[in-house]
């Protein structure tokens, strides 16, 4: 497994690297890949930056990379933790945080439990932030015997909760299941009360923006809606994010967010999952104005 120190850097010069200072103008933006993927599918996001931001500093941390990434996501938070704080600690101006699909809910999950992080805008790119319910190819590869009426069998217990993708399955059918033993997403939603609530609430508010982008043809993300907090109702219904318990009660402050005119949502259709991060009019339309 690889330590949190391996870190992939874009090139750009040994002042900028050794510093961090932000020398022409643009923050640095770090980005974390999600579920079954790592460093190498960012290229083309990497070459889109610095087209529109020439010498922009572009680090994808290289964790939990392809099948690591199915490590419990308390375990890649605490990995992540580590190199994002390196980053963050030499950007004194402050940094942007790009975060894909399983990602998406890791650098939620940083942001909470940083109270210094220095992030200005944080990018959720077809990330399931209210969760996964879906027969995805995704869940084959993971779960091969099961389908999504089944999954609460192994994802609500001890040894599912070891698997990443049970950290964030959200079974609208199961819901006392889901709320009695999901240790990760019911914690961060603060869909189960817990002491750190307010702390994660205060610290997550620090950012300046949040860009959540998502699409109906995404084919992963299940429902898509996920990518923009709606989520199915035990009908499967979707509720859409304004009303969602956990925005009416403002457990995590998304609702503040929301009042300061700090949530923007970008929607696309005709993008699948593994595209968000190599379309051009998906960065041009939803993420390059953010990354000033």
């Amino acid at each position: 497994m690889k330590t949190p120190q391996m870190i992939r850097d874009s090139r750009v010069p040994l002042l900028l690297l050794l510093t961090g200072v932000c020398i022409n103008g643009y923050k640095p933006v770090i980005i974390v890949h999600g579920l079954f993927d790592g460093p190498k599918e960012f290229k083309t996001m990497f070459r889109f930056i610095n087209k529109v931001h020439p010498g922009t500093e572009v680090k994808v941390i290289d964790l939990y990379d392809n099948l690591s990434s199915l490590e419990p996501m308390w375990v890649q938070v605490q990995g992540f933790s580590k190199a994002f704080d390196d980053i963050v600690q030499k950007a004194p101006d402050g940094v942007h945080l790009l975060c894909f699909s399983q990602g998406g809910l890791i650098c939620r999950a940083l942001l909470s439990m940083a109270p210094d992080h220095k992030v200005h805008t944080f990018i959720s790119l077809s990330s399931p932030q209210a969760g996964q319910y879906g027969n995805t190819e995704y869940l084959k590869r993971v779960l091969p015997d099961f389908v999504k009426k089944t999954v609460f069998r192994i994802c609500y217990n001890r040894v599912g909760q070891k698997l990443s993708i049970c950290d964030y399955w959200n079974d609208p059918h199961h819901r006392s299941r889901y709320l009695q033993s999901n240790s990760f997403l019911a914690l961060l939603n603060g869909d189960r009360p817990h002491g750190k609530m307010k702390a994660w609430r205060e610290n997550f508010l620090r950012i300046k923006n949040l860009v959540l982008i998502g699409g109906p043809d995404d084919g992963v993300i299940t429902p898509w809606q996920s990518s923009h907090f709606g989520f199915y109702d035990s009908n499967e219904t979707i509720v859409e994010m304004g009303n969602q318990e956990f925005y009416r009660n403002d457990t995590f402050g998304l609702k503040t967010l929301n009042a300061r005119g700090d949530v923007s949502m970008c929607l696309h259709s005709g993008v699948k999952h593994v595209q968000w991060h190599s379309n051009y009019t998906v960065f041009s339309s939803c993420i390059e104005k953010w990354l000033t």
